[in-house]
């Protein structure tokens, strides 16, 4: 819980103005979103080709084709030149690693190959007049295409789900790839396991005159404050879970769930599925566990302390940024004095 409420807390102020004009233009020509419209970590273009990729030989069928791309990532980094994510050619890829296919953009298959462990590639020279840099995804994503922001979610949620799934949860015995990347098959008793995926609210509580709750966690010092955010509980609904996590972190008792979008946060697996919630009453209890500090405020209230530096608040891709503008009612103010 603690972890995907920090999450929502991340400051990236890289290419904000970018994401908002992909989500407009995502959203201007592609399906009905909801409010929260396409989240920059929601931007997907490419066919994963679900049905393909399970076919026996289908790997091994586009290693021999050389209009095949092949991302490499690097304990979760990319290379990135000209602001784009680097696809290389098969001969170009070391040896070692997991392959995995990741999809087909509309003119070429794509396949991840993901290191857990740097195997000289991040100290590599790159020759020309961009060399680019090897950047993890929540250092770039807001400049990326949606075709690339899509590629590097995907692909680091289906890289870390790979490293992290070596053995049967089952009987402990070695488990080996198939479909692609996209299963595991258990040596022993051949039992089949899939990636899996934690789905996590994060809610904008708002009271009867309109004033947004914050929350500061223990591990942010008190001062940088987001909306409250956890996972949901086996067999409990998604209007369930932000009832029981918005009592239990700050004491209040909210009505009226209203989903507002989702964003994948592959760090490692989660899905945050954003809603709006209104307060029923305005007393504040944090746990002092998680939450050491609560407050409401009026828009005027939080630009002010934005400004000042007084308190710090999500910006960029993450989903807490995207609820805190919609009730805003745009984009935030800067501080005046950044921090060293």
């Amino acid at each position: 819980m603690r972890d995907v409420i920090a999450a929502g807390s991340m400051r990236w102020a890289v290419g904000v103005s970018t994401v908002r004009g992909m989500s407009e233009t995502v959203q201007s020509t592609g399906p009905t979103y909801p409010a929260l419209g396409a989240l920059p970590l929601a931007r997907e273009t490419v066919d994963r080709r679900c049905e393909q990729r399970a076919e026996t030989g289908w790997l091994d069928a586009l290693r021999s084709n050389p209009d095949t791309g092949y991302l490499i990532l690097v304990s979760g980094r990319a290379h990135v030149r000209g602001g784009a994510l680097e696809l290389v050619a098969r001969e170009q890829v070391p040896a070692g690693g997991t392959e995995i296919y990741l999809g087909f953009d509309g003119a070429r298959e794509i396949v991840l190959h993901t290191f857990h462990e740097d195997p000289g590639m991040l100290t590599r020279e790159h020759t020309g007049t961009d060399p680019g840099e090897w950047l993890g995804l929540r250092d770039v994503a807001a400049g990326l295409s949606p075709r690339d922001a899509g590629l590097f979610v995907e692909a680091v949620a289906i890289a870390n789900w790979n490293h992290m799934m070596s053995f049967c949860p089952r009987c402990g015995h070695a488990l080996e790839s198939s479909a692609s990347g996209w299963v595991k098959v258990c040596t022993n008793d051949g039992s089949e396991h899939f990636p899996r995926t934690d789905p996590a609210i994060i809610v904008a509580i708002t009271d009867t005159d309109d004033r947004l709750l914050l929350g500061a966690n223990a591990q942010w010092g008190g001062k940088r404050f987001s909306t409250l955010a956890g996972f949901v509980e086996p067999g409990e609904s998604l209007e369930s879970a932000v009832i029981r996590e918005v009592a239990e972190e700050s004491g209040v008792t909210v009505s009226n769930p209203r989903y507002m979008g989702s964003q994948p946060w592959p760090f490692p697996c989660s899905l945050m599925l954003g809603f709006r919630a209104t307060a029923l009453s305005t007393e504040l209890r944090p746990d002092g566990v998680e939450i050491i500090d609560l407050r409401w405020f009026t828009r005027e209230e939080l630009a002010a302390q934005i400004r000042s530096g007084e308190i710090g608040v999500p910006v960029g891709v993450s989903i807490a940024s995207a609820l805190i503008e919609e009730w805003y009612g745009g984009a935030l103010p800067e501080p005046e004095h950044l921090e060293n």
